[in-house]
């Protein structure tokens, strides 16, 4: 019987000395900026490499394909939004759930508005490379952060903690995908966070146990 999923793609090379990885870099630098230029249809590994400054020799010695590449580029942009988040749930244990759900929920929205354009870009060539089995290590890598960020709380859950930290961040997520989606202006950032935070506190003063 066929796979229903296609497997997900290596590099062919990984890099080992500065050299090389300041060409990955660059390669999967550029790749962000063709696909925001011209989509993902349009996208290939030559206007990838040319962008990149190297010969399509060279990128298919890290990249067997436009698909490896993609999966690579995507998961570069998420790996530096989890260690942000992660850092930031860590920095934060202790507080009171408001105040730890604020801080750490604002530092998400900045990192993801920042390029709101690339963000939007990823988004588009998510379901086609994979993008959840790709990233499913970062995903618990972040929730397992989170949920022992509401652990340290002084103040107590009525909820069970992996269960509130599911909500909080699909709401987190959520949100942050449809305003990228709505082509929201960033004029607008703002008042959205705002409003995002009435709503993630809300949901704290529901689920918090009364003194």
């Amino acid at each position: 019987m066929p796979a229903l999923v296609a497997p997900l793609e290596k590099q062919r090379k990984q890099p080992v000395q500065a050299r090389s990885t300041a060409t990955v870099d660059a390669i999967l630098d550029a790749c962000l900026q063709v696909l925001v230029r011209v989509g993902k249809e349009k996208l290939t590994t030559t206007l990838v490499a040319a962008r990149a400054g190297v010969s399509v020799g060279t990128l298919y010695q890290y990249f067997p394909n436009k698909r490896s590449l993609l999966q690579a580029t995507l998961r570069l942009h998420l790996s530096h939004v989890s260690q942000l988040f992660v850092s930031a749930c860590a920095a934060n244990e202790g507080r009171p759930l408001c105040e730890m759900v604020t801080n750490v929920a604002t530092i998400f929205f900045a990192a993801k508005m920042k390029r709101p354009q690339q963000g939007l870009a990823l988004y588009s060539v998510s379901a086609d490379i994979d993008g959840i089995r790709l990233t499913e290590d970062l995903r618990e890598r972040n929730a397992q952060a989170f949920e022992a960020m509401l652990r340290t709380s002084p103040e107590k859950l009525k909820v069970d903690a992996a269960q509130a930290a599911f909500i909080l961040q699909s709401t987190m997520i959520g949100i942050s995908r449809l305003i990228l989606e709505a082509r929201m202006p960033a004029s607008e950032h703002a008042a959205m966070l705002e409003q995002l935070l009435v709503m993630l506190c809300g949901y704290l003063d529901g689920v918090r146990v009364a003194k």
